[in-house]
């Protein structure tokens, strides 16, 4: 999957990549109290990530694979 932004009432949260939906559904069940940690009533939506998280997420993946991480390994960033 393409790197996807994590919505919490409309407002970006973090940007992930999951490897189908059944990793994205799973991410969104086990990671509900980090999402909603600063809005407990929140809704929790998904869309695929702009230009700009993109970046965002690249700049992290980069960092994660200087120092000898796998791309594999790497899964998203808070926002």
């Amino acid at each position: 999957m393409l790197p996807t932004t994590i919505l919490i009432d409309e407002a970006p949260r973090c940007v992930v990549r999951p490897n189908d939906t059944k990793a994205l559904n799973r991410f969104l069940r086990n990671a509900k109290d980090f999402l909603l940690a600063e809005k407990p009533e929140g809704k929790i939506t998904h869309r695929t990530a702009s230009e700009d998280e993109m970046a965002k997420w690249k700049n992290a993946l980069a960092l994660h694979q200087a120092w000898g991480g796998s791309d594999e390994d790497f899964f998203g960033v808070p926002l």
